[in-house]
């Protein structure tokens, strides 16, 4: 801690006359103090200094509400106003952006409605699973803009993460976490840092890292006139802003992940990984999130002693050991398995893939390979866009099922599971997908959907807003054809698709214990 207080200045900003009589709410963090109040938020930095933040002075200060408004501008700019100043004036007493001299600084912000914010939407169970593809988009985008720094991150970058973590744990977690658990966790990311150490510096040397949020979990997203929107990214230590864009990713899947919200975790994942096609990193995934639950974990247990509420500082410290627990648990992974899901136009293939993505393999769950998708891709279209003739001749269709099957080997070389959706109407490819998983060394199972015609129909003319083409008459000339021996386990498609999904995930489950 520093040695200047700021008592004085926290007890003006609790004042509603300094808000024109406004009712004050007041929010800590462990760096930070926010006053809400009428329209307008106000973040005043704590005066403190910890190994990876420094705020113990009011020039440091200064310079970190300047830092936070120019970084944040990039996603949410209708939100940072701007930087005020609070000065003391001749009479003693304080002022916002008065004559007097200046004795520290608050970031100035447009206040918005608090439920709004996706950890309260979470907590009451209003985080709708619609709002999580719109999210990946707006973190991709946000990723695609982001500025490269190949002078951060890397193998470096991950061994400071994992040394903070170490000593945050025998500092601030004294007396909160269990040192024998915390000691166990330091040597297994050690381990794993060395295996991964050349993969970690090539993605730096080839952009990967950037100057990204650094601390995307669910309060730090809100729901702004409908669409999901980042703020309060890190501006106080580039070593924590200036990371691999899948380590900045892992931190709203492991707090999604902590939240039972899977299937939330899995769309953003796999709605990420279709918007970026950023497979090459999926390796580091158990690293990155092991060492995102690690500084939960560590900040948790510093929050919890800044708090005033005994029954607060208690929730904190409860938290501070789940996240442990969690970081231990992601660097035992369990190992990768391929799913494939075929079937014709209409009977369910990509609803029982995304339903069963979370609970396949290691966290968070199995990446969706979807040939519809990889056609549009392939032909440098956007998903939405519907093709003529000339994206389904055999030529087209045979490489997508050979770019499937590519992109799905190097998801289980990765280590990751993978759930392949496509229609599989020949046996060769099958076969073809088998093969790919005994190339890996990597369990198989494969489910074939059926339902009569006129439901596939119906079906495939109702959907909206989806990668596929296929209408009535594209069924009509699938199912007269005959895909030769089904060898896969068939699912009655009419049911409904949790009927489904239970079915095929009883099935999965069964296979895995075989």
């Amino acid at each position: 801690m520093a040695a200047d207080t700021q008592q004085d200045v926290v007890a003006y900003l609790m004042e509603p006359s300094t808000h024109h009589g406004a009712r004050v709410e007041r929010i800590d963090t462990h760096g930070a103090i926010v006053f809400l109040a009428g329209s307008r938020a106000l973040k005043l930095k704590r005066a403190v200094r910890y190994d990876y933040l420094d705020f113990s002075s009011e020039p440091l200060r200064r310079t970190a509400c300047e830092a936070e408004v120019r970084i944040n501008r990039r996603s949410a700019p209708s939100l940072y106003r701007g930087v005020v100043a609070v000065t003391r004036e001749g009479d003693g007493s304080l002022a916002l952006n008065g004559r007097g001299t200046p004795v520290d600084w608050v970031v100035d912000m447009a206040r918005f409605d608090q439920e709004a914010l996706f950890d309260r939407l979470a907590a009451r169970g209003a985080l709708g699973l619609e709002l999580m593809r719109p999210l990946a988009s707006a973190i991709a985008r946000f990723h695609e803009g982001a500025e490269p720094r190949d002078d951060h991150g890397g193998r470096a970058g991950m061994a400071w993460v994992v040394t903070g973590n170490a000593d945050g744990f025998a500092e601030q977690g004294a007396g909160v976490l269990d040192p024998t658990r915390c000691a166990e966790l330091t040597f297994a990311a050690r381990v794993e840092l060395e295996r991964v150490d050349a993969m970690l510096e090539a993605r730096r040397r080839h952009g990967f890292v950037r100057q990204c949020h650094g601390d995307l979990h669910l309060r730090n997203l809100v729901l702004l006139e409908g669409q999901p929107t980042l703020f309060d990214a890190i501006e106080f230590n580039d070593e924590i802003a200036c990371i691999d864009v899948l380590y900045d990713l892992a931190f709203l899947i492991m707090d999604l992940w902590r939240r039972r919200l899977e299937r939330h975790a899995s769309v953003v994942f796999n709605g990420y990984l279709a918007e970026t096609h950023d497979v090459s990193g999926l390796a580091l995934l158990p690293l990155f999130l092991s060492c995102r639950a690690a500084v939960r974990a560590k900040t948790s247990a510093t929050a919890a002693r800044l708090q005033r509420d005994p029954s607060s500082a208690r929730e904190l410290q409860d938290l501070a050991r789940g996240y442990l627990l969690m970081a231990v648990e992601f660097l035992r992974p369990p190992p990768a398995r391929l799913i494939a899901v075929g079937g014709f136009s209409g009977s369910g293939k990509s609803t029982l893939a995304r339903a069963l993505a979370p609970g396949i393999g290691r966290v968070p769950g199995a990446v969706v390979v979807r040939s519809d998708e990889m056609r549009k891709a392939l032909l440098g279209v956007p998903p939405l866009q519907r093709l003529g003739a000339e994206g389904y001749t055999p030529e087209v269709t045979a490489r997508v099922y050979q770019e499937v099957a590519r992109m799905a080997a190097d998801v289980l070389q990765a280590g990751q599971s993978a759930v392949v959706d496509a229609v599989f109407a020949r046996p060769a490819d099958r076969f073809a997908i088998e093969q790919v998983a005994t190339a890996a060394a990597a369990p198989f199972l494969g489910f074939w959907l059926e339902a009569e015609p006129h439901v596939l129909a119906t079906r495939a003319e109702a959907r909206e807003a989806d990668a596929s083409d296929a209408g009535a008459a594209v069924v009509s000339r699938q199912v007269v054809q005959d895909p030769g021996p089904i060898s896969w386990n068939r699912l009655d498609a009419t049911a409904t698709p949790d009927v489904v999904a239970e079915r095929a995930s009883r099935l999965a489950d069964a296979h895995l214990v075989q």
